[in-house]
């Protein structure tokens, strides 16, 4: 239990599996992914999944359990998080969190917010706004009510949801009100992949190719078929709306790739902004696995 947590963060196709992965091996620990999307059973490919060779050697957690019907939550992730994390503990391995989905490491890592919330008011905001009709008037609404908000998560429907949630409950963006100092909850070593532009950006191009290649296309319109557009967060996942618009034989393949190698391009940078602003407790990191290994004991 005095053993510290391995948080490898970083931007999409970074490289923080691999180097995940090769710490687990050297270092005897386990997994636990902190990507919301690789929750969803049926998006192994486009959501870059850990495969069935990498699962045999090192065991991989919060991966493949939701149907697309399930709603991604933090709250949620939390709970499963740190469930897994003390049975990592438990059996004297080291747990390795790996991911970029910001919000849920950051929740996970410091605590979530005390701020408040109200059912009922939140239904009726999901009813009203949590579908592509009703972003146009969410985005209408935050701009006007909550400028900064608007700013930050104009990218993201459901956080932006939430900070109209909080501003109606009291009166405040919900920007400020986060400003408060959190402490971790967690002794980590906590390193962030952040390569160069021009590196990342052919790591991208790369890795969209290869994922094409092995039936990323035939996945999107099993996915779509289940009912992807109509989940509830399932449907924010990269690159499904490009898949499908090439599918209703809106562009070539050719361009296909470069929309979603742009798509990707766009998120890795959020991602980035993210992981630069937020994470005060992680160095920046660009090494080996040995490396790693030698920094973090």
């Amino acid at each position: 239990m005095d053993t510290p947590l391995l948080v490898i963060s970083g931007a999409t196709a970074s490289g923080k599996s691999a180097l995940a992965l090769q710490a687990a091996i050297k270092l005897g620990g386990e997994i636990v992914s902190v990507d919301s999307m690789q929750l969803y059973r049926a998006l192994p490919i486009g959501t870059a999944q850990p495969t069935a060779e990498e699962k045999a050697l090192i065991p991989h957690h919060l991966t493949g359990i939701y149907e697309l019907s399930e709603r991604s939550e933090v709250f949620r992730f939390c709970a499963e998080a740190d469930a897994v994390i003390a049975d990592i503990r438990s059996r004297g391995k080291l747990p390795i969190l790996c991911g970029g989905t910001g919000l849920y490491l950051k929740a996970l890592l410091y605590g979530l917010d005390d701020l408040p919330g109200d059912r009922e008011l939140r239904k009726e905001l999901d009813e009203k706004y949590d579908s592509e009709a009703g972003e146009i008037l969410l985005h209408k609404r935050a701009a006007e009510v909550d400028p900064l908000a608007f700013e930050r998560w104009k990218n993201c429907r459901r956080r932006l949801i939430r900070a109209l949630e909080v501003f109606l409950l009291t009166g405040k963006s919900i920007v400020t009100l986060q400003q408060k100092e959190r402490k971790l909850r967690y002794d980590v070593r906590s390193f962030t992949l952040e390569l160069e532009s021009s590196v990342l950006k052919e790591r991208i191009a790369s890795r969209a190719g290869k994922m094409l290649d092995a039936g990323w296309i035939e996945e999107a319109r099993s996915a779509i078929n289940a009912g992807l557009f109509s989940a509830p967060t399932a449907h924010q996942a990269l690159g499904y709306k490009q898949i499908a618009t090439f599918l209703n034989g809106g562009y070539d393949r050719d361009t296909l790739l470069e929309k979603l190698v742009t798509a990707t391009w766009q998120y890795a940078r959020r991602q980035r902004t993210w992981f630069r602003h937020q994470h005060p407790e992680s160095c920046v990191f660009n090494g080996s696995a040995d490396d790693l290994c030698r920094l973090f004991s």
